[in-house]
């Protein structure tokens, strides 16, 4: 596990220097064998290490590594672009399980991220936030950002949007049969994850409206 770890943490962040090796390994096994076809494969691995390498890389973390913390100590901007965004160079330290820390890197493209969405959502620098490693290869981590305070505010906040949306229509026209239901229904999913007694007591007090409207 530890030597897939380190496999995994190097052509994952260093997708320039995977792709020599790539051109060497091959290359060599080209010579050796004098088949040529063995250099169709060195493009095709290369993009797809390039595209999709942290999400491999997440995957086996966190199915495989154990919960620790981490804190972010440095955000550096750097000049080159991804998605119109500038990346940044991350570095921070992890919490090993003799309770010392480990020095560790990851940039913007390079970070690992559980779980695996379209989106690049990295924690506050000074903040404590879960990762998960194989021990014995610290540096290697996943960031378990749905689990950190940021990801479960963000996670909140993305629940209560079709409320506020719902609760908009429907204060616009309280009469409205489907703006009542649809209001109802983003509570009750908002309620399914979050309790909250008013949010309850309004769902209570929709049904009766929305009985009174028949």
């Amino acid at each position: 596990m530890i030597l897939l770890s380190k496999i995994l943490f190097f052509t994952s962040h260093h997708g320039f220097y995977t792709l020599i090796l790539l051109f060497i390994f091959f290359g060599l096994l080209s010579y050796l064998t004098k088949k040529a076809w063995f250099l169709i494969p060195i493009i095709p691995l290369a993009i797809v290490n390039g595209f999709g390498g942290q999400f491999l890389n997440a995957w086996f973390l966190n199915t495989y590594g154990v919960e620790s913390t981490a804190v972010i100590t440095s955000d550096v901007e750097t000049n080159s672009t991804f998605n119109d965004m500038y990346i940044h160079d991350y570095e921070a330290i992890v919490k090993k399980q003799d309770g010392k820390y480990i020095s560790t890197f990851f940039s913007t493209t390079t970070a690992a991220i559980y779980p695996i969405e379209n989106t690049i959502r990295i924690p506050q620098t000074e903040q404590t936030f879960p990762v998960k490693y194989i021990p014995g290869y610290e540096k290697n981590i996943v960031i378990l950002y749905n689990r950190s305070d940021e990801g479960k505010a963000a996670l909140k906040y993305s629940k209560l949007a079709p409320v506020n949306s719902a609760r908009i229509k429907y204060e616009a026209d309280k009469t409205n049969r489907e703006f009542i239901e649809e209001y109802i229904s983003a509570l009750e999913d908002y309620v399914d994850s979050y309790e909250d007694e008013n949010s309850r007591l309004k769902i209570e007090e929709l049904k009766k409206e929305l009985k009174q409207l028949k």
